[in-house]
């Protein structure tokens, strides 16, 4: 009886697993970059019931892919499922930063994310294609970028998150290929705070994007991650702020998409 019983919970599981998200892998097409851009998608288990879904676009960081939330944190398969998003994981290229480069016309990735995927996905798939079932998060580079697309975007995406983001670029003149994208720091000054997320807050309208940010508390980017915080409350600009043990690791961002998962789930089910 007991083996039996067993036997009965091991299918139960299995059939649960069996019912788990499906990921696609899509190539796109960049109009402004003139080339073929991969992206994976994952749509909830539910995704064949005929109704409209919100997306979180999860960006990946320097030196990263678009196949790499996927292989890493195999998980958020199950996030899509629990809250019944679809998960978007774009390619930003290695270091990118997600901005539209003012000095190499080949690296138009904010163009790529904010407009020509978004539009891609919109009308590939089943999707709520409005800033109110739209999100966006990322780690490191993505965190920026996610935070800096939303805050350009914000007629796009209603919330944005950031785990262990380089919201300020500005203390690394030499780092992560910056330099390639932007021109040297000490020679456009003001370039770099036009492309640095504490730089511009002071864009963000009333009650337009929902924020939350994580970082650890042994991450380089954490200071950063503080003055942010800390600009924001100077500006009564509302949003949730997150820190905890941790490093600039996978470890850590396994964690942290819990938190925005739940955030971005709170948003997209909010009363009007």
């Amino acid at each position: 009886m007991r083996n039996r019983f067993l036997i009965t919970i091991c299918l139960f599981l299995f059939a649960k697993m069996a019912s788990a998200a499906e990921v696609d892998t899509v190539l796109t097409y960049s109009k402004s970059m003139k080339k073929n851009i991969k992206a994976v998608v994952i749509k909830p288990d539910s995704y064949k019931t005929g109704k409209s879904f919100p997306v979180v676009y999860l960006l990946h960081g320097a030196g990263g892919n678009f196949g790499e939330w996927v292989k890493n944190v195999p998980g958020i398969k199950n996030l899509a499922d629990q809250y019944q998003f679809i998960i978007v994981c774009p390619d930003g290229n290695v270091t990118s930063w997600y901005f539209d480069s003012p000095v190499d016309p080949e690296w138009k990735y904010e163009t790529y994310v904010a407009k020509e995927l978004v539009g891609y996905i919109d009308e590939h798939y089943k999707t709520i294609a409005e800033k109110k079932g739209r999100a966006i998060t990322g780690l490191s580079m993505g965190g920026h970028g996610a935070l800096y697309l939303a805050i350009k975007h914000q007629d796009v995406f209603g919330a944005a998150g950031s785990m262990s983001g380089g919201v300020d670029i500005k203390p690394f003149p030499n780092g992560w290929n910056i330099p390639k994208r932007l021109g040297a720091e000490d020679e456009f000054p003001e370039r770099w705070k036009q492309h640095s997320v504490i730089d511009l807050i002071y864009l963000i309208k009333p009650k337009s994007l929902d924020i939350i940010i994580d970082c650890g508390v042994d991450d380089f980017f954490y200071k950063a991650n503080v003055r942010l915080h800390d600009e924001l409350i100077y500006n009564n600009i509302p949003h949730d702020f997150i820190t905890r043990p941790g490093a600039h690791n996978w470890e850590y961002w396994a964690n942290a998409i819990k938190f925005q998962g739940v955030f971005m789930n709170n948003f997209f089910n909010q009363k009007p």
